[in-house]
């Protein structure tokens, strides 16, 4: 692929799916870059999205001037704390147009300086499963990165976008990868936790889990707003396990700094990577509500698979 002096928003195929990574080291380059990628986007007649942690929407909004009224606003910090709903949000946005004669472009912006390493994993996942999600959609997504964040983060926007560069020229990655494989990288392995409260479970006890769940919970300091998603969260995660992991589970419960963990174990398996990344259809039978669900109402949420079966880790802010 040859290199392109604009950055593509309304560049290429109206039926291809496009998913470049802007590498930026100042605002300059940031507005340069993403401006650039806007008016395009924008001059091309596309429904556009700029979902962006919020220190940065201003500064956009000012760069962008009068074109900044055309454009649906999201402050990721907010909408993508848990990089497992990004997808999600991306898609509805997309669907949303999917009737209309405009294409759909994207700024997505999910992880940043501060973002955590747990954080940051779960976003290259993310990252990962955009090009399965949209493969073959009338849609262009560009990832802005600080070259600021942590080599391991850079490194692996190389792997997940098949275009990278700057705000004057774009090309091929060399280090584009399968986004299965890049996943599967992803299943490094948890840190073990020092102490935690251990629940066995099977078909017959998850009431019992989901009371000991509560009562854990509420000893440990988990707002009364918060618990009713706590005890969703992990209602739906044990219940999933009994369906779908072997009849049985292992919970674990721990506190650390200002957020509660509960991961679940069990026997199972994650055959599609995608499940759990978009809204479900209520009258689907495929599955991947439960895990939708964990995704909207926890903070973060991990997802492992090994050999001996499937581990989520559930996080939810004391605040």
């Amino acid at each position: 692929m040859t290199a392109h002096t604009r950055a593509p928003g309304g560049t290429g195929n109206r039926d291809t799916f496009f998913h470049p990574a802007l590498f930026y080291g100042t605002d300059d380059e940031y507005t340069a870059g993403v401006g650039a990628f806007v008016r395009g986007a924008l001059e091309d007649g596309h429904r556009l999205l700029v979902a962006v942690p919020g220190r940065q929407l201003p500064l956009l909004r000012d760069a962008l001037g009068d074109a900044r009224e055309e454009i649906t606003w999201v402050d990721m910090a907010r909408a993508g704390r848990n990089p497992g709903r990004i997808l999600s949000m991306l898609q509805d946005f997309a669907d949303r147009h999917r009737d209309a004669s405009a294409r759909v472009s994207i700024v997505g912006e999910p992880i940043w300086v501060g973002r955590t390493p747990a954080e940051a994993w779960e976003a290259t996942r993310h990252e990962a499963l955009i090009n399965l999600a949209f493969a073959g959609r009338p849609a262009g997504i560009l990832c802005p990165y600080d070259t600021a964040l942590p080599e391991e983060v850079l490194a692996q926007a190389y792997r997940t976008h098949p275009v990278v560069g700057g705000p004057d020229a774009y090309r091929a990655s060399s280090r584009y990868a399968d986004p299965h494989d890049v996943c599967r990288d992803c299943d490094v392995p948890l840190p073990e936790p020092a102490d935690a409260v251990v629940v066995p479970f099977g078909e017959r006890d998850l009431a019992r889990t989901r009371d000991e769940a509560e009562r854990w919970a509420a000893a440990a300091g988990l707002p009364p707003s918060r618990r009713p998603d706590w005890l969703l969260a992990v209602s739906e995660a044990t219940s999933n396990s009994v369906r779908h992991g072997g009849g049985r589970g292992t919970l674990r419960m721990w506190r650390t700094g200002r957020e509660l963990i509960a991961e679940i174990g069990d026997r199972g398996r994650l055959s599609d990577p995608l499940t759990g990344r978009r809204r479900p259809d209520p009258c689907a039978t495929t599955g991947g509500r439960g895990v939708w669900i964990m995704h909207e109402l926890c903070d973060l949420v991990e997802i492992r698979a090994a050999a001996e079966g499937l581990v989520l880790r559930l996080h939810m802010g004391l605040e």
